[in-house]
């Protein structure tokens, strides 16, 4: 067992995310009354740093400065510093994402918030590097400059702090907007339009995100007007996805975001909302469309979560890093050499052709500390293309490429894996049990309903409150922090999917007791 030489007070906590802070030279607290009552007697500012545990450049973070004996020693004398999973408070993240949107222009994770005793923000950040680089101040000079200005110009911080926190208060009030009706739908039909990239799919520039929403959306859009651009935009989009890099082509399942507006290069952690939303959008082409890659693919990301995602008491749990072996993506990277060690002649010229592998690597830019001689799976090729290049039909070509496949996952799963959030919570479990109900319906396959219906007796067996309520997390045999709205509308969502799967009146009766 690993010696640690120091521990702070989250070692105490059952958050996976806390728990790799607990042992950092950092003095970390939990958000708890404790932190904030210590910052008041000592007359401190608050250093609030919110992430997740599988965001890469929180572990970059972490490693450059929250295990540094300089920077710690930095932070400890001019902080009292608290760590926030904002998977296990959306709350707090929120109110802090929009601190830094109104201070910044943008934000991120992992967050950095610097405050005041009574938690009104004077300066926000995301990753912040331990030395000054490329024009960004560094830790080691950003810590003395704050510590200088809290004792000289305390009065400025305090006045900046008031101004900031009046305007967050004004973004809260909220005016009741006009009813949703037709005009709506158009406008947001046309925002997407404006928006679309028509080469590659998606939305937007890099860094591309899914957003399976908008697909959601445009499938309905389409469905109500028969507006053929919509579908089309949706087919475009799901098809470019699943032959880029942000697809695992061997271990299947989606990563979190591309790097690139291509889908080539992503950022490997796996998030649980995400197999579930891009479930839902492939089930739903394959039934606008019947065609047959759409289905496929559903049913491999719901091949992954099976496999990799479920807990034995049936919670699914939360996300995959992208990290490995101290390297971003090593999990899910390939040499030529390696491939071609493992497969024959013919499966790997069927790869390389398909993939685009090449004995330098296929990408250079994109993922941290890239090597030169690794690739990343993404189609280039389809299978009609080989075809008419290798003297094979396609029903061997496809064979082959399966058998070939399930040797590189075989291979695979012998690395040192990415670790694992274990926690459950009740909102991602939510739409995944709707995801699974869905697939049943569409695929006729007992086994999605079995892991809907397990998830949905785990949640209310374990994450009921004596009042009737909810928790929104679940780890280690404890569950805690209060439902929030998500929490209910997500599982109600998917206890309606079930129903309607299911017509089993446990799962009708369940919607409300939920309620009250």
């Amino acid at each position: 067992m690993k010696k640690f030489k120091h521990t702070n007070h989250l070692i105490s906590e059952k958050n996976p995310y806390l728990l790799q802070h607990a042992h950092n030279l950092v003095e970390w607290y939990p958000w708890c009354s404790d932190a904030f009552e210590k910052a008041r007697n000592e007359n401190k500012p608050i250093f609030l740093s919110i992430g997740y545990s599988t965001c890469h450049w929180c572990h970059v973070m972490a490693h450059e400065s929250f295990e540094d004996p300089e920077v710690a020693n930095l932070m400890n004398d001019t902080f009292v510093c608290i760590k926030v999973d904002r998977e296990e408070r959306p709350d707090l993240d929120n109110i802090y994402m929009t601190i830094s949107q109104i201070m910044t222009g943008g934000g991120g994770w992992p967050l950095t918030i610097f405050m005041t005793p009574d938690k009104k923000p004077f300066f926000a950040a995301t990753y912040i590097p331990k030395h000054n680089r490329f024009g960004q101040t560094g830790m080691l000079d950003l810590i003395p400059h704050v510590k200088n200005i809290w004792i000289t110009r305390r009065n400025d911080l305090l006045y900046s702090a008031k101004e900031i926190t009046g305007s967050l208060t004004q973004i809260s009030h909220y005016k009741s907007g006009e009813k949703l009706n037709k005009d709506t739908l158009k406008k947001t039909y046309d925002q997407l339009l404006l928006n679309f990239d028509k080469v590659h799919g998606g939305f937007g520039s890099a860094p591309k995100f899914p957003t399976p929403q908008n697909l959601l959306f445009l499938l309905r859009y389409w469905k109500r007007t028969d507006n053929k651009q919509a579908l089309e935009m949706v087919e475009k989009s799901l098809t470019e996805m699943r032959k880029g890099g942000i697809y695992d082509h061997v271990g299947f399942g989606f990563h979190r975001y591309s790097t690139d507006t291509k889908w080539m290069v992503p950022h490997f952690e796996k998030m649980l909302y995400d197999q579930a939303l891009l479930a839902m959008v492939y089930c739903e082409a394959y039934q606008a469309t019947q065609h047959k890659k759409y289905g496929e693919t559903a049913q491999e990301i719901f091949e992954y979560v099976l496999r990799d995602m479920v807990s034995t008491e049936g919670g699914f749990y939360s996300a995959e890093d992208a990290d490995s072996e101290g390297e971003e993506g090593r999990f899910y990277l390939w040499k030529y050499e390696e491939v071609k060690k493992l497969l024959t002649s013919e499966e790997t010229e069927i790869l390389v052709r398909l993939f685009n592998i090449k004995k330098d690597g296929n990408f250079t830019e994109g993922i941290t500390e890239a090597k030169t001689d690794m690739n990343i799976f993404h189609q280039t090729s389809s299978i009609e293309e080989l075809v008419n290049c290798l003297d094979m039909s396609e029903k061997d070509i496809k064979n082959s490429l399966k058998v070939a496949l399930n040797k590189l996952f075989s291979y695979r799963i012998k690395r040192m894996h990415p670790y694992k959030d274990d926690k459950i919570l009740a909102d991602w479990n939510g739409l995944m049990i709707a995801a699974f109900a869905k697939g049943a319906q569409i695929f006729d396959e007992s086994r999605y309903v079995e892991a809907a219906c397990r998830s949905v007796d785990f949640i209310l067996e374990n994450m009921r409150r004596s009042d009737g309520g909810l928790f929104h997390r679940y780890r280690d045999g404890q569950a805690a922090v209060l439902a929030n709205v998500d929490d209910y509308v997500f599982l109600i969502f998917g206890l309606i999917e079930l129903y309607e799967t299911t017509f089993n009146t446990k799962y009708e009766l369940a919607q409300y007791h939920v309620v009250i």
